[in-house]
């Protein structure tokens, strides 16, 4: 009897050579590092170095993260990835009132520059590759990282690693957005317009399918909406006079891991090919790169459970692995006591160390896709593919993502789905070891890393003393400069460099914006 995958695709006891009847190798598969790139993006992959090894972190002060960024390098982290907390990652400064209660909670507060050079305070920026997951004030941050590095005296064209700046996922699934998508969309081809010119080594996106997955997404759904977001930057670049061979180089893409592992490395063996043809034959790109789907993996957090955490390591070790056979370029593995708050230091290095003993204990490195030319695995890239495009032709048909979005198509579907697992792990048909099977009468206690909350007060004491101190006319009249800019069709990134030099908040910028761009509300038609 046949099973169903995650996104409800039958699955053969038995795969044969009936099931790649009619299959042509070369048109589906190539060599890796070449078109369609369903094998992997570089010849070599893993044979010549394993994937960059990131740890997603970041929490309470600046000085808090610093500290444990210095940690995971020391143990041996290959790029940082920063998380940013709530009011960070909304515009609001840590003294706002909507702050209250939410300063460094689930990552760092940043507020100013100055934040920002404590931040990477010791942390060579010409060495280490970082990632911010930061989307709706992504120029913000990521202008603040180069003024740092320009103190540390490190040249633009030196910096390397990714700003998310997905914002359109926001309005489907996450919620940290501030500007209407109109204007967001704008601000991100100002990014990519920038960094062409200003930072040509920087990815300027990571379009990103984790959150949606989060949110209940299957793996189809999850690479179709994430696909047909990266189609609408495409477009919005294009539209705004950039040619396409000039940043699709720097896109990069972001997908989730879960424990349904056959199934997830089809997933990213379907999106690389989904993609390759899209740049080529809707957009016209020449160059290779352009055609190459790049991507991040973080281990699936949904997965992770407070009870019995320790079964959590087994999760997280399967997924890893599924996303290291599907192709990733850089993977973050999630800590086993993510479900029950931040991870200490202890089960972060252990999240590491479980990157380590795939790339140096297997031989999973050795040979370039492994499971090319598998009866199960490539008839299963075949059927992801096929309902992915599908869906992907649905949201054109309403107009593209953005007008998919605010009428509230993606978020409708991922809903559904979310409420259909919901059901099925209620009902016990869905198996989750020690939540509805395998349970203890009794969990062991754990005691979890707790976040001081006098850090709020002691964020709000630093920019009292940031304001007290500053050019108050400079940061103005930056401001105003900045506000010009949005009303017109200037990039405004340049500006809004100067006014954080001058050492206007995040805040005050983003503010700055609103006036001009307004806020966001949400629509649910479907």
């Amino acid at each position: 009897m046949a099973r169903e995958s995650e996104s409800g695709l039958p699955i053969e006891p038995v795969y044969g050579p009936d099931a790649l009847a009619g299959w042509d190798p070369a048109a589906k598969l190539g060599e890796p590092g070449s078109y369609p790139f369903t094998r992997g993006v570089y010849p070599s992959m893993y044979t010549g170095r394993p994937w960059t090894m990131r740890q997603y972190a970041g929490f309470g002060t600046a000085a808090e993260s610093n500290a444990r960024y210095r940690e995971l390098i020391a143990h041996g982290t290959t790029g940082l990835s920063v998380a940013f907390d709530l009011p960070t990652q909304m515009g609001h400064d840590s003294d706002a009132p909507l702050a209250h209660g939410e300063v460094g909670r689930v990552g760092v507060a940043v507020d100013s520059i100055e934040d920002m050079r404590v931040l990477f305070d010791g942390i060579p920026l010409d060495r280490v590759s970082t990632s911010m997951t930061i989307n709706a004030p992504a120029a913000l941050l990521l202008l603040l990282y180069q003024l740092v590095a320009e103190e540390q005296g490190v040249p633009a064209d030196r910096l390397t690693g990714t700003v998310q700046n997905d914002v359109l996922k926001e309005y489907i699934a996450r919620g940290t957005y501030i500007f209407p998508p109109g204007p967001s969309l704008r601000l991100t081809a100002d990014i990519f317009r920038y960094c062409t010119a200003e930072i040509p080594r920087w990815n300027t996106i990571s379009i990103s399918g984790y959150h949606m997955a989060e949110a209940g997404a299957s793996p189809v759904q999850e690479i179709a909406f994430t696909l047909a977001d990266g189609i609408e930057y495409v477009r919005t670049a294009v539209a705004a006079g950039m040619d396409v061979d000039d940043f699709a180089p720097r896109l990069s893409f972001f997908f989730v891991a879960r424990t349904t592992f056959l199934e997830e490395v089809a997933k990213f063996r379907a999106a690389r090919r989904i993609w390759a043809r899209v740049m080529r034959e809707e957009f016209g790109a020449r160059d290779p790169k352009s055609l190459m789907l790049r991507f991040h993996t973080q281990t699936a957090g949904v997965q992770l459970t407070a009870q019995q955490p320790e079964v959590n390591l087994v999760r997280v070790a399967v997924q890893a692995l599924g996303a290291v056979l599907g192709g990733t370029q850089s993977l973050h593995t999630n800590s086993f006591d993510e479900a029950i708050a931040l991870p200490t230091a202890t089960s972060a290095r252990l999240a590491l160390r479980t990157q380590q003993v795939l790339a140096h204990e297997t031989d999973v490195t050795a040979t370039v896709d492994p499971f090319a030319g598998s009866y199960a695995v490539e008839r299963m890239t075949d059927d992801v593919e096929e309902v992915a495009v599908e869906l992907m032709r649905k949201v054109e048909e309403l107009g593209g993502a953005r007008a998919a979005i605010e009428r509230g198509f993606q978020k409708a579907e991922i809903e559904r789905n979310a409420y259909r697992i919901a059901q099925e792990t209620e009902s016990g048909e869905r198996v989750v070891v020690g939540v509805n099977r395998f349970r203890l009468d009794e969990e062991e206690p754990y005691e979890p890393l707790r976040v001081d909350p006098a850090i709020e007060a002691r964020q709000c004491e630093r920019l009292a003393r940031l304001r007290a101190g500053r050019d108050r006319a400079a940061v103005d009249s930056a401001l105003t400069r900045l506000a010009k800019a949005a009303e017109g069709e200037d990039n405004v990134l340049y500006p809004m460099k100067e006014a954080l030099r001058a050492r206007a908040t995040l805040g005050e910028v983003c503010g700055a914006l609103r006036e001009v761009w307004g806020s966001y509300e949400p629509s649910d038609v479907f």
